[in-house]
């Protein structure tokens, strides 16, 4: 058995696979996914932030516990990230294209920046609320999902259903995670801390951060950069990419 000083290191590792193989597969998302991955990894120092009253989880170096800090945080945010960005398009052959100038003058990008920026200028304050900090980072991302649908229409399609999508996509990674290591969420999770709800072992709370995460993350590049999707086509993952 893996000891628990190494399973989060390896757990966040994993995220690279998938994002590794994206990567190599679809030569026109790639662009998007260094871009995302770039932005998400230093999101990964905010870790003292959750570390304990979220969870603990043992890291490389005993470095959580020295200062807060691990660099399993950051490879995690690296990861998802990239893959979040683009999962949609993916599945759903989907491409990005930019927009045409007469499109980004409509009064509702008026709003722009403030639905790109909300989830940042958001999160202090809701982070001193008397909750877990967890709940703040899904507040926050899900006011940005409304936010950018609200201000980019042809985005609120790709907010829901990318956010099922990444949950499903990180459900599977929870499970593996359970599945190798037996007991690990358990001991890692502040679960008393939390809302006591769970869906198998799975705390709620994971799960919601997930959702929101996607939703929010999955049109974050259209936004930034003035894009828009649309229909592309091409072959099946397995089957191989159109570049």
């Amino acid at each position: 058995m893996v000891s628990d000083d190494y399973v989060w290191l390896i757990w966040s590792s994993a995220f690279l696979v998938p994002w590794g193989l994206l990567y190599w597969r679809f030569p026109r998302h790639r662009r998007p996914m260094v871009w995302a991955s770039l932005l998400t990894a230093p999101l990964g120092l905010t870790e003292p932030l959750f570390v304990p009253e979220y969870w603990s989880p043992p890291s490389l170096f005993e470095l959580n516990r020295l200062t807060g800090f691990d660099i399993e945080s950051v490879i995690f945010c690296f990861g998802v990230g990239g893959v979040g960005v683009v999962l949609y398009d993916v599945l759903t052959r989907r491409r990005t294209v930019p927009l045409h100038g007469a499109e980004r003058q409509h009064t509702r990008h008026r709003l722009h920046l403030w639905a790109v920026v909300a989830p940042f200028v958001l999160f202090t304050p809701l982070y001193f609320l008397p909750w877990n900090p967890i709940f703040a980072g899904i507040a926050t991302m899900a006011v940005g999902a409304v936010a950018a649908s609200l201000c980019r229409q042809d985005l609120t399609r790709k907010a829901l259903v990318g956010g099922c999508i990444f949950l499903i996509f990180y459900l599977v990674f929870l499970g593996g995670l359970e599945f190798a290591v037996p007991g690990y969420i358990a001991r890692v999770w502040n679960l008393e801390a939390l809302s006591g709800l769970r869906i198998a072992v799975f705390p709620v709370e994971e799960l919601l951060f997930a959702f929101a995460f996607g939703a929010y993350w999955s049109g974050v590049y259209e936004h930034l950069t003035w894009h828009r999707t649309e229909a592309a086509g091409g072959q099946v993952f397995l089957a191989g990419a159109s570049r």
